[in-house]
């Protein structure tokens, strides 16, 4: 949808979608035993334009997400005005020739895949006397189009982000197996991120992998069940709006 106000039923429905997904995490938080402040709502604005973007600021949504790179530059100039309270994260493929220009605007890059590219970000993050806070992608599965660290590489990975001095590694993402798929079983590839985690706990600090980005609209309530400490949701809080 592409709207300058976006409108006071927009506003109203964004407002609403908000609320529910707050309720599932509420909920699924319940059933795990943690406290809902636990899990952190990452609004995924890829599919929306500026003032609807806006519109989930205001109602209450501070943690924005693009999949693209030159979307986080164009956003976090439209909203401007807001940014001071908005928290910008990537989670699609960074290229390590468009780390320089992301870095001014990302609170937190969730697609650290390579070892040539966590020594892009520390270059650049040197060169701009920044610490950039990491997750490691993890390849969860073994469909095509995947990306992330396939399991076997993810220690080495883990390891030399944490000796990164302008690299500051936070935790793990990865996604479940798409649902068409003859294997998919989210709760399993989850539980599987969450062991992979528990794994690497001594060989790095516990608070360098705190984090688990894991969960999206259709799957967050396992996520959570699993340990996510973060749900990317984009469809569920743009729901009759986009």
């Amino acid at each position: 949808m592409n709207t300058e106000a976006g409108g006071d039923a927009v506003g109203r429905r964004i407002l609403e979608n908000v609320h529910a997904v707050r309720a599932r995490i509420a909920a699924a938080c319940e059933r795990a035993g943690r406290p809902a402040a636990d899990v952190l709502l990452v609004a995924v604005t890829k599919y929306v334009d500026a003032p609807i973007a806006r519109l989930v600021v205001a109602a209450g949504c501070h943690d924005l997400a693009e999949s693209r790179p030159q979307r986080i530059q164009s956003m976090a100039e439209s909203l401007a005005d807001v940014r001071p309270s908005v928290r910008w994260h990537l989670v699609g493929h960074l290229q390590r020739n468009k780390v320089r220009k992301t870095l001014p605007f990302v609170s937190l890059v969730h697609t650290l895949d390579s070892l040539r590219l966590l020594s892009a970000l520390e270059a650049e993050s040197a060169a701009a006397g920044l610490r950039t806070d990491v997750l490691v992608e993890v390849n969860l599965t073994d469909e095509p189009g995947r990306s992330g660290a396939v399991v076997a590489d993810v220690p080495a990975l883990v390891a030399a982000a944490a000796r990164s001095p302008h690299v500051r590694l936070r935790g793990l993402m990865g996604m479940a197996a798409r649902p068409d798929s003859p294997a998919a079983d989210a709760r399993r590839d989850f539980a599987r991120l969450r062991g992979l985690r528990d794994t690497l706990t001594d060989e790095a600090a516990a608070d360098m992998l705190a984090e688990l980005s894991m969960g999206m609209s259709g799957d967050l309530d396992g996520a959570i069940l699993e340990g996510s400490t973060m749900v990317r949701v984009g469809s569920a809080l743009f729901e009759g709006v986009a």
